[in-house]
């Protein structure tokens, strides 16, 4: 089983964290999105992953390059890196990391978490995983038959077609023939809104015989903008509050931890109420403060501050009084 993982967009929505950090590489809960990610959905593959496919813009560097090589590690793979300078769709960006449609093959976009409790049926041509929601209209969503057979991809319908949105991960049975449909689109130069379409290519799958069905996930959580970022972050503290989650080499002085809350190492903390659903990145120091919801990433200085809903870069110092902030590296306030 190989996993690829387009993830060589630049993070606008979330600048400026991004404009210093990728975005698959922000912390939730402690750990990288595309970590969790990862972590995910070796959870619900039944088989070893051998290699994990990143493909990312080339300015991202080598130490971003280490750091999801660390990634794939962490789940018993082996990284490779593969660079897309231009943004031509979906279709032209897995077509970098050519080599790795052999076989059994997930998709998975690096801004989309979720929480499931199937087993993914790798016997099936192909799974299209997906969530129920209240707006369906706002997103991809597919059509089904009544043997729950897929029988149609719509992208955001004006009308109503179903309300089980695509997530952004797919399985395949057979990498091989994905690769080809891909590439067809990019030899005859077809193309949609601009772009080589991924849905273009699975329709004419489809169309040729091959079979999917959806994975229906509890819970999708995006990760596209500071509040969603937010909002991920404390689901997932609710998901893994049963693990030990403050560090025993952080040092906490007359201060009150209301869980959950992620408290990487060094974390220096004294006379303060932290929680709950806050993760704080190693060697940040913070004094007479309260601080919810919020996530504060490494080496960042704060005193005096009563945050709440806010997100932090790496080396932000802030003194001051309630806030809801949103502060890229090196911020000084």
């Amino acid at each position: 089983m190989n996993i690829i993982i387009p993830m060589a967009g630049l993070g606008k929505r979330l600048r400026p964290h991004t404009l210093t950090t990728a975005k698959p590489l922000l912390p939730i809960a402690g750990k990288p999105i595309v970590h969790r990610l990862v972590e995910d959905i070796a959870d619900v593959c039944p088989e070893k992953i051998k290699y994990i496919g990143f493909i990312v813009h080339p300015s991202f560097g080598k130490q971003v390059e280490d750091d999801l090589k660390a990634v794939a590690k962490a789940v018993g793979a082996e990284g490779k890196i593969y660079y897309q300078e231009q943004a031509m769709g979906i279709s032209h960006a897995l077509l970098f990391a050519k080599e790795l449609f052999e076989g059994k093959v997930i998709v998975a976009f690096a801004d989309t978490l979720f929480r499931a409790d199937f087993k993914l049926d790798t016997a099936r041509d192909g799974t299209i995983w997906v969530q129920k929601v209240a707006n369906p209209a706002q997103f991809g969503v597919i059509k089904m038959n009544e043997k729950g057979e897929i029988t149609g991809l719509v992208e955001k319908p004006s009308t109503f077609v179903s309300d089980l949105a695509i997530i952004g991960i797919y399985f395949f049975k057979e990498g091989e023939k994905l690769r080809t449909e891909m590439q067809y689109l990019l030899d005859h130069d077809i193309k949609e809104k601009g772009e080589y379409q991924f849905t273009t290519a699975l329709e004419n799958m489809r169309k040729k015989g091959a079979l999917f069905v959806p994975g229906q996930v509890q819970e999708w959580l995006d990760c596209g903008n500071k509040e969603n970022m937010i909002q991920t972050n404390q689901r997932y503290l609710e998901f893994i509050k049963a693990q030990k989650l403050v560090s025993e080499k952080a040092t906490l002085v007359n201060t009150v931890v209301l869980p959950p809350v992620f408290i990487d190492d060094s974390v220096v903390i004294e006379n303060s109420v932290i929680g709950p659903y806050v993760s704080i990145g190693s060697g940040t120091r913070i004094a007479d403060s309260r601080i919810s919801n919020s996530i504060i990433q490494r080496n960042c200085t704060l005193r005096t501050a009563h945050l709440t809903n806010s997100l932090l870069g790496n080396f932000v110092n802030f003194e001051g009084k309630s806030a809801d902030l949103d502060l890229g590296d090196y911020s000084s306030i």
